[in-house]
């Protein structure tokens, strides 16, 4: 006997994908085709946005414009040049620190780095502007003047983005690193007055001996985070 709602081919080829993707931070120095990220962004603009509205924009690095831009990023952090960014509130609510106490003792230690080695750390977080090393870098962009949903719209064309590349066998590492040096950035890519950062991507063919590169992190189970209702009385389809 075989559920009717079996998950199809598709459907698992899908959850291979999505359970695959990794946020990776060591990139082998592979040269990653400019065709290929032109085909991961027209499949990944398949996001749904409202009312077909399409806020992303989308800059895309290699070569000397991606090594002059980390430069300079890399330069503005050691300077303190930047705004003091404001990913979260101060302070995080309980769950949501948790979490991050936990990532935090996740990605240094798969680094060998202390978390009481400030020094340390400022060294790893550097390496965000240098995209990690990978072979292209993007920088997500949005006009301003657009409300929170619209910044949702642009969430779920980077998610596409993320995904395309997987599937075709590449890694990514999506950055909110770089929103705090908008004003760099803008100066350097010619965004408009309008546009601002929003984060920033690393693609590339991920170095598989990077201890960093094996980190899965854990994921709640669907019962700490969804409530069912109203699904009383409905058995487990079937068919022979």
């Amino acid at each position: 006997m075989q559920r009717a709602d079996a998950p199809t081919d598709s459907a698992r080829h899908v959850d291979a994908v999505l359970r695959a993707r990794r946020s990776v931070r060591a990139f082998a120095p592979r040269p990653l085709p400019q065709a290929l990220v032109r085909e991961i962004l027209q499949v990944a603009a398949t996001a749904p946005s409202n009312s077909n509205t399409q806020p992303w924009r989308v800059h895309v690095l290699a070569g000397a414009p991606l090594k002059a831009l980390g430069d300079a990023l890399d330069a503005a952090f050691v300077a303190g040049d930047f705004e003091a960014p404001a990913h979260f509130p101060d302070p995080l609510p309980g769950p949501f620190c948790d979490h991050q106490s936990a990532f935090a003792a996740c990605y240094y230690g798969a680094l060998g780095i202390d978390r009481a080695d400030a020094a340390a750390r400022a060294r790893q977080t550097r390496r965000n502007y240098g995209f990690f090393g990978a072979p292209v870098g993007l920088i997500f962009g949005i006009d301003a003047r657009l409300a929170r949903h619209s910044w949702l719209d642009l969430g779920l064309f980077v998610q596409n983005v993320m995904i395309a590349a997987k599937a075709r066998g590449i890694d990514t590492c999506p950055q909110v690193s770089f929103a705090p040096f908008h004003a760099l950035i803008a100066e350097r890519l010619g965004m408009p007055p309008e546009e601002v950062t929003a984060c920033g991507m690393s693609m590339g063919w991920g170095d598989p001996s990077a201890e960093v590169n094996r980190m899965a992190m854990p994921r709640r189970a669907v019962e700490d985070f969804a409530r069912f209702e109203g699904f009383e009385g409905f058995g487990e389809a079937s068919t022979s």
